[in-house]
């Protein structure tokens, strides 16, 4: 039987995957910063069909508590077959208005988490003879995006750590696969940081007009399944990832003309 943890379980992303995962008969292990939200998505889990489910609420951004977390996700069902490292968060300022704290925040959540999370797993996915780690990006990781530049950085990095674990460990079992969403319908803007800090409190536009959770929740799940290596997940504006890569300077120029909110 399947055992999945999810981060980022209560809204969005996760709690779509997670309903997906429960539909096909999986155990799960879902992790979010708030038990008021995480706790009804365990309940339609099991009425989806997921046998059983461990809610374990818990603030990412206390990396101090990390191991721990990961010592009761593990015990919860004496093994975990795949994570997915889905939880985030964004922001909606200038770098001229983005202080060092804000990023330091946004690079706990958005990376150092993930990060330590995969490392206190990894030595018990070998001993088990292998796993599934599976990390949210951005295409906003892939090119600077305005008003992104702490979410940008956290997602620049996640593309460095999770390749090379990809490059280390592909011949003794584990298996990575990077999500890199575009815009998909989510309360990420709802909770990203404004200036001083404050709540942005409000569904972008563009994001609006977005993918649905569940349907990138399909193709998320289903590129897991396959085992790929990377994942993009959206609609048009996937296309900048190329352009991006094989005509970098109008990249460039586009993302100055998008309207980031």
């Amino acid at each position: 039987m399947n055992t999945v943890w999810i981060t980022g379980a209560s809204s969005g992303i996760g709690e779509a995957c997670a309903y997906r995962y429960a539909s096909e008969g999986a155990r799960l292990i879902l992790t979010s910063s708030s038990r008021e939200r995480l706790e009804p998505v365990a309940r339609k889990c099991k009425e989806a069909g997921a046998p059983d489910v461990c809610a374990l609420p818990f603030d990412l951004g206390e990396l101090s508590g990390i191991d721990a977390l990961v010592s009761q996700a593990w015990n919860a069902f004496g093994k975990i077959d795949t994570v997915y490292l889905n939880a985030g968060i964004s922001q909606r300022t200038t770098v001229e208005d983005t202080s060092l704290e804000m990023i330091r925040k946004i690079m706990e959540i958005n990376y150092f988490a993930p990060v330590a999370i995969a490392k206190a797993l990894l030595p018990a996915m070998l001993s088990q003879g292998g796993g599934h780690i599976a990390v949210t990006t951005s295409i906003a990781g892939r090119f600077g995006f305005p008003l992104r530049c702490g979410y940008s950085s956290s997602k620049f990095a996640l593309y460095g750590f999770f390749e090379t674990l990809q490059a280390e460990y592909a011949d003794k079992g584990i298996q990575v696969t990077i999500v890199c969403p575009g815009r998909v319908r989510t309360n990420i803007s709802y909770y990203a940081l404004d200036k001083g800090g404050e709540r942005h409190g409000k569904l972008d536009p563009g994001q609006a007009g977005g993918l649905s959770s569940e349907d990138a929740a399909r193709k998320i799940v289903r590129a897991i399944a396959k085992g790929r290596r990377e994942v993009l997940v959206g609609r048009g504006e996937l296309v900048m990832v190329w352009i991006k890569r094989f005509f970098p300077g109008l990249c460039a120029r586009l993302a100055r003309r998008i309207k980031p909110v």
